[in-house]
């Protein structure tokens, strides 16, 4: 990715030097960092290795800063992604190179990125009351203060950057890709109210009959609430659906979105593409409030489903349809957005499969 005076790519194992130098050994940095002081090179290492298992997991995560005239490292910045809260814009660059719009000129690709291409519904930012620099770098970006909230330990000011608002700022001059780990350099992603488009989904099953390989269950479906579609080169790649419902477990109701129908044309599978995808439906199913997000799916795929953070239920769990309660005959995935019990005994979907 390339802004006028920048280039940005995605933070490899390689870059750990350079972020040792940069960041790691740097008081009057680190001293601001949630992970504190860490001088020693395998800190560098560690943390990299962090870098590039978040990039794989979700398909975005922080980039190496360069300087587009000489390549010299000057920190990094990106999104990362953080279970309990959502995704925050972080930043931390070279002494050397503060004062000099480093930080508010890759966040704003930061921010064209999450808002522009990934749809996300809301960026966050955690700072130690005392940053100032930090602050009013986040101001500068748009962001309003949220409230205070617990981050790693440390009692943070949390910000929030609202997409309504970014899209008013000002666009980055020149951005030229998503991510580093594939060719899909023209993705983006929209998000829209309503089931979909029938004709849409016989476009990406591309003649097959049955993509997700449940034709044999003969179930009843609920239709989505909302989609979640992938273009590249504005041609239609993949799509994915939401619905919001109260469900019972154990007995006891819970605010769960329902995630289904995730599709990826042939043509561009194994691109990385699923796996935003479904980060980023999360994101927006806890933007609505849900509590947990449910994934029914084949057996076969509950590994890659476990590599991206889900768990699989240990309970029974049952569904409606229109001869009456039915067991799921498919493995049921969560992902958990809020620090409540798993169940015990069952669960209810009290509706249809989704």
């Amino acid at each position: 990715m390339r802004t006028q005076r920048l280039v940005m790519e995605p933070i490899r194992r390689e870059d750990s030097n350079d972020l040792f130098e940069a960041v790691v050994s740097q008081d009057s940095v680190m001293r601001w960092l949630a992970t504190g002081r860490a001088d020693s090179r395998s800190a560098a290492e560690a943390m990299c290795d962090d870098h590039v298992a978040h990039w794989s997991r979700h398909g975005y995560g922080d980039f190496a800063v360069r300087d587009a005239a000489d390549h010299a490292f000057l920190g990094r910045v990106g999104l990362r992604n953080r279970a309990g809260y959502g995704v925050d814009l972080g930043f931390a660059v070279h002494p050397r190179a503060q004062g000099r719009g480093i930080a508010a000129e890759a966040g704003r690709a930061c921010l064209d990125l999450a808002f522009r291409r990934l749809k996300l519904p809301a960026v966050l930012a955690f700072v130690l009351p005392g940053n100032m620099a930090s602050i009013a770098v986040l101001r500068r970006l748009g962001a309003e203060e949220s409230g205070t909230v617990q981050s790693s330990g440390l009692h943070c000011v949390r910000y929030r950057f609202d997409p309504a608002v970014y899209a008013e700022a000002e666009t980055p001059a020149v951005l030229d890709g998503v991510s580093g780990d594939s060719d899909d350099s023209d993705l983006r992603l929209h998000y829209a109210p309503g089931p979909g488009d029938r004709e849409d989904t016989a476009a990406l099953c591309d003649g097959r009959p049955d993509p997700f390989g449940i034709n044999g269950f003969g179930l009843a479906w609920s239709d989505k609430e909302h989609t979640l579609t992938a273009f590249r080169d504005s041609r239609l790649v993949a799509s994915a659906g939401l619905l919001l419902r109260e469900m019972a477990f154990d007995g006891a109701p819970r605010r769960v979105a329902g995630l289904g129908g995730v599709l990826v044309h042939p043509a561009h599978r194994n691109r990385g593409i699923a796996r935003t995808m479904i980060s980023v439906a999360i994101e927006h199913a806890r933007d609505a409030g849900a509590e947990t997000v449910m994934l029914l799916c084949r057996p076969e795929l509950v590994p890659l489903c476990t590599r991206l953070g889900w768990r699989r239920m240990a309970v029974p769990v049952t569904f409606r349809q229109p001869a009456g309660p039915r067991p799921c005959p498919l493995s049921t995935m969560t992902y958990d957005l809020a620090d409540l019990p798993r169940p015990t005994v069952g669960v209810d979907l009290q509706g249809l499969p989704f």
